[in-house]
C-alpha cells in the first residue's frame, strides 16, 4: 500500500513547480525582512534528522526564533525543551517562545488588515502556523523537518517526516484563512492534532492522500504529464526510497486524466479541507498560464471557497 505522507514529502522536496519550495518558504516566514534568520534558523533543525549541529547561526536576532526551532529539535529527538528565556543556563520551554511570538496560549492574534497581512515577518504567517499547532509534537518536527527540507540547502529530510510538515502547514494555512474570512470550520483539520489512536492515523494518511491527488491533477492544467517528465520524477522518487507501490500510484495518477470534479469532491463538503487542496494546488503549478488561472479559479469555485480565503491563502504563499 502507497504511503502517502511519504509521497508527499518527496514531491515538495522534489519541487512540483518552480515555484513550489520559494512558495512554501514564503508561508514559513523566509520572505520576511527579518535578516534571512529564518533561513538560518532551519539549519538548527538539521539536528531532528541529522544530528548536526546548526551552522553560520546569526550573531544576533536569532531571538526566539532561533530558540524555537532549537527547542523544536530537541522535542523531535526526545529531549524536553523547557527551562528559562534564552540567555540563561536552561533553554525556553515552547509556551514561552510561543508567547514571545505572540502566539499559543494566553495570547490573541490581532485581526490585521489586508495591507499589514501582506507582511510575511516572525509573527505573520509563521507565528499563525506555530500558534494553530499549539503543543503538537509531532506536527512541528514535522514543520522543522519540512523547513529544513525546502530551506536547508539542499539536504534530504525523510519523506514522511517533510510529509506531515506540509499537511500541517496546509492545515494551518486553511484554518487561518477560514478565520480571517469569519468561517468557522466543521472541525480542526486532522494534521493540527495529534494522533491518538491507529484510526486518527489512517485519518491523516487519508488526507495526505487527497491531497497528493489534488497536486497532481492540478500539474495537468495545460494537458497531460508529458511521459518524459513522468519518468523524471519517477527516477527522484526511487533516490528518495520511495517503495514499488508509492512510485506505481504516482505513475498512474500522473496518466489519468484531468479530473477537477473528483478533485472537487474529494474535499467532501468540509471548508477546511477545501481551503488545504486549494493551498497545495499552488504549490503544485506556476499559475502562468490561461489554462493554470482557469484551472484555479474552477477550482476555488467548485470548493467554494470564499474571495478572502482564497486571497489569504495566496498572500501566505507570496502571490499577492
Amino acid at each position: 500500500m502507497a504511503g502517502f505522507t511519504d509521497i508527499l514529502g518527496s514531491l515538495i522536496q522534489q519541487g512540483m513547480s518552480q515555484s513550489s519550495n520559494s512558495r512554501a518558504g514564503n508561508a514559513l516566514g523566509a520572505g520576511s525582512d527579518s535578516g534571512g534568520i529564518l533561513g538560518d534558523l532551519l539549519g538548527s533543525l538539521g539536528k531532528m534528522s541529522s544530528g548536526s549541529q546548526p551552522g553560520n547561526a546569526p550573531a544576533s536576532g536569532g531571538g526566539s526564533l532561533g530558540d524555537l526551532f532549537d527547542s523544536l529539535g530537541k522535542m523531535s529527538s526526545g529531549a524536553k525543551a523547557g527551562g528559562t528565556q534564552s540567555g540563561g543556563s536552561g533553554d525556553p520551554s515552547l509556551d514561552e517562545i510561543l508567547a514571545n511570538l505572540g502566539v499559543g496560549k494566553g495570547s490573541q492574534q490581532k485581526n490585521s488588515s489586508p495591507e499589514s497581512s501582506q507582511q510575511t515577518t516572525a509573527g505573520g504567517s509563521l507565528g499563525d502556523i506555530l500558534g494553530n499547532l499549539g503543543n503538537n509534537k509531532a506536527a512541528l518536527g514535522g514543520l522543522g523537518a519540512l523547513a529544513g527540507a525546502i530551506l536547508g540547502g539542499g539536504k534530504k529530510s525523510a519523506g514522511g517526516a517533510v510529509g506531515g510538515g506540509l499537511l500541517a502547514m496546509l492545515a494551518s494555512m486553511a484554518m487561518s484563512a477560514l478565520k480571517n474570512s469569519g468561517q468557522s470550520p466543521s472541525r480542526p483539520p486532522h494534521a493540527l492534532t495529534e494522533p491518538q489512536t491507529h484510526d486518527d492515523e489512517l485519518a491523516l494518511e487519508n488526507d495526505a492522500e487527497v491531497i497528493v491527488k489534488a497536486m497532481i491533477n492540478a500539474t495537468k492544467a495545460d494537458g497531460k504529464i508529458d511521459n518524459a517528465e513522468v519518468q523524471k520524477i519517477v527516477g527522484k522518487l526511487d533516490d528518495d526510497g520511495l517503495t514499488q507501490d508509492e512510485k506505481d500510484f504516482f505513475v498512474a495518477e500522473a496518466n489519468k486524466p484531468l479530473d477537477l470534479d473528483g478533485v472537487i469532491a474529494s474535499a467532501d463538503n468540509k471548508p477546511e479541507m477545501a481551503a488545504q487542496i486549494y493551498a497545495a494546488s499552488l504549490l503544485a503549478i506556476e499559475v502562468d498560464t490561461a489554462a493554470e488561472q482557469r484551472y484555479m479559479q474552477q477550482l476555488a469555485s467548485g470548493l467554494r471557497l470564499h474571495p478572502q480565503v482564497t486571497a489569504h491563502i495566496e498572500r501566505t504563499l507570496g502571490l499577492a
